[in-house]
Order: C-alpha cells, then sequence, then structure tokens
C-alpha cells in the first residue's frame, strides 16, 4: 500500500505513526509549513533558553489512559496545572469561575451569601454550564450567572468569534464551567503536563521511524504519483478547490515580546475579556519553569481567516457551515482511499487528547477494519 498523509500536525503524525508500526507500511507525510507539529508548533528561544508556543498555548490534559501512555513513550513531562486568570472590573481573578473568584469580586458579605446558596443549589465541587446556571430563576444565583455572562464570557466571544454568544452553537456557552469549589486548576483531567523538551521535539520522536518520510515545504497540489490511501488532515473544502464555498473559520495574529524584566504576569495565561483588542496574553516561561532574566509573552488578536493571507485555527460552530461541510464529505465518500482526519479534515474544535484518540478510533475501526473486510 502506498500512503500519504497531508500534514505534519499531532493527528497526521499519530497515523503515520501506526501505520508504520502496527501495519508495517510505508508512508510519506508532507506539510506546506517548513515545520513539523503543526499548531503545537514549539521552539527555544537561543537568548532566554525559554520555549514559544508558536500558535498559541498549549496545555496537555486526558483522563484516557491510553492517550497519555501512547504520548510517553514520545516524552517526558513536566508535571503543569494550569491555573490561568482574568482582568475583570480592574482585577486579576481566577478562572474558571470558582468560590475563590467570588471573593476576588464581591464584599465578603455578598460573597458569602452567594457561596452558600450555590452549595446550597448545586453541591460542593459540581461543575455547572454556564448555560445550565443562566436558566435558574432564584434572584441570587441570577445575579452571579448574569455576572459571569456579561463580564467574563460574552465580550471574550465577541472578540473571539467576531459575533455575539447568542449567534453561535451552544456547544461553546457549554464549556463554560462554573466551579462550586476552590479548585483553581483550570483542568482537573486525571493527566496533565508539558512535554519537558517541548511539542515539537514530541512529534520529531512520534515521527522517527524508517517506514515514514517527511517532506516539508511541499503543498499536496504539486505531489504527483499514485497513493492508495490518502489521509487529508486540511481543510476539506481546500481538497475540492472550493467548489462549494470556503468553510469560515476565525484565525489569530499574535504579538510576540520580549521583556526585559524577570516576570510580566503572575500565570501562564491572562484572559482580557472586556480590556483592549487582545483577548489574552501568554507568558512562556511559566509552562516549563524556566529561569531566565528576561522573559516572553504573545498577545493574541482573533482575526478573521481570509484565504491566503492567515492561518485557520477554529471551525465556526453554525449549522449552516456544518451542512456545507457535510456537502463536501459526500464528495469525499465517493473516492476510494480518501480519508479527512483532523481538526480540519472534520471541521471540528479538538483538544489535543481528542485528536490522538480519534486517530487510534479510525485507525482501528476503518483502516483495520477495512482489511479485515477486504
Amino acid at each position: 500500500m502506498r500512503n500519504i498523509i497531508v500534514g505534519a500536525g499531532l493527528t497526521g503524525a499519530v497515523l503515520a505513526n501506526l501505520i508504520a508500526i502496527v501495519l508495517k507500511e510505508k508512508v510519506l507525510i508532507i506539510d506546506k509549513r517548513d515545520t513539523i507539529a503543526g499548531n503545537i508548533y514549539d521552539e527555544k528561544d537561543s537568548q532566554t533558553g525559554i520555549i514559544v508556543h508558536k500558535y498559541g498555548p498549549h496545555i496537555f490534559h486526558t483522563n484516557n489512559e491510553k492517550v497519555w501512555a501512547f504520548l510517553s513513550k514520545y516524552t517526558e513531562w513536566y508535571d503543569f496545572s494550569f491555573m490561568p486568570n482574568a482582568y475583570i472590573n480592574g482585577k486579576f481573578v481566577n478562572i474558571p469561575f470558582n468560590i475563590n473568584t467570588i471573593y476576588q469580586l464581591f464584599p465578603s458579605e455578598k460573597a458569602q451569601k452567594l457561596e452558600e446558596k450555590l452549595i446550597r443549589e448545586y453541591g460542593y465541587d459540581a461543575s455547572i454550564p454556564l448555560l445550565e446556571m443562566l436558566k435558574n430563576p432564584d434572584n441570587d444565583i441570577s445575579f452571579i450567572s448574569n455576572y459571569i455572562y456579561e463580564y467574563m464570557f460574552k465580550n471574550y466571544t465577541i472578540k473571539q468569534w467576531g459575533f455575539d454568544p447568542k449567534e453561535i452553537d451552544k456547544s461553546i456557552t457549554a464549556r463554560v464551567p462554573i466551579r462550586i469549589s476552590k479548585d483553581n486548576r483550570y483542568f482537573t483531567d486525571k493527566y496533565q503536563g508539558i512535554p519537558l523538551n517541548g511539542y515539537t521535539k514530541m512529534v520529531e520522536n512520534i515521527l522517527n521511524h524508517p517506514n515514514i518520510t517527511i517532506k516539508l515545504n511541499t503543498d499536496f497540489k504539486f505531489v504527483s504519483g499514485h497513493y492508495d490511501r490518502i489521509f487529508y488532515t486540511g481543510s476539506i473544502d481546500e481538497y475540492f478547490d472550493y467548489k462549494y464555498g470556503e468553510l469560515p473559520y476565525r484565525s489569530l495574529e499574535f504579538d510576540v515580546r520580549e521583556i526585559d524584566k524577570e516576570y510580566y504576569q503572575k500565570s501562564a495565561m491572562t484572559n482580557y475579556p472586556n480590556d483592549y483588542d487582545f483577548t489574552r496574553i501568554v507568558e512562556h516561561k511559566h509552562f516549563l519553569n524556566t529561569k531566565s532574566d528576561k522573559t516572553i509573552i504573545t498577545m493574541e488578536y482573533p482575526k478573521q481567516f481570509v484565504l491566503n493571507k492567515n492561518e485557520r485555527f477554529y471551525p465556526i460552530a453554525k449549522p449552516e457551515n456544518q451542512e456545507l461541510y457535510d456537502k463536501y464529505m459526500k464528495e469525499a465518500n465517493k473516492i476510494k482511499g480518501l480519508y479527512f482526519i483532523g481538526r480540519l479534515g472534520a471541521y471540528k474544535y479538538l483538544n489535543m487528547d481528542q485528536a490522538v484518540e480519534n486517530v487510534f478510533e479510525f485507525f482501528e475501526n476503518r483502516i483495520k477494519g477495512e482489511l479485515i473486510n477486504a
């Protein structure tokens, strides 16, 4: 079998690894960029020694033991608990919103009343989706849920997505948790960490096999030869030359700065929902606790994706966009040996662990399944 994988990000790398090792087949993996690892690409700054996440912060977290065990074969981990904050009404407060956040924002008497009401209503250590809490008719809970919506979610969403939260899929709102606890960790998964030598090195290790050939600066349009299987991790509309129109995405612009001080902020990430044009500031040295006299920060500015101008980052969850994607998938299903996979291929936002898990499921159910039934 002749195999080609388009895209050398995490999805493409894990798939190439399984084809090379489990099927013992050769595979060519290509990428238009001059680097592997896709959007989890990082690189060490030569002056400070800080590993910089070039396309936004990436914190690995999962409850899937199989995913963790697989990646752990290719990297050591730095034990990292992500505890970001947000700038709200002139104060830096914990996110996700929890009991500590209440005391940071409100007078102690008011905060205590809200704490007692939330615990009585939902129980301690509960995690409640914002969408659910907004439906609660209790005056105090209605006050706090609407406060969270207005000051922590609404304007951030408008900046991030370019339109009002009411216009996007409710699954986006549902991902925003309110924690009835004093746990300041953003993720509560069993396994959490940052690759000790960076994500790029981890992906390099995943791809390090004699059955895998890597070609960078290579556009699939200009690849010659016949391939029995084409695994496409790029955008499906691009593959079909936009015959039904473009799938909308949000993009990001990164303003990277070296700062002549030891630390710029207390956390690896600070969100700015209501102030400034950027959505967040990331300080990279926090991820691996790198020691240096200077620091490096990145300000993130959400932008509309424009073809041939910037990069695709986030699929936009709207019914009409899903309908357009389904139209392209009908075309794809007519072509034997053509597969679309990954965040862009599936037009779906995926965390890193979900991307790996999806590859495992795809490999078992589609690739090995088709071989058994052939």
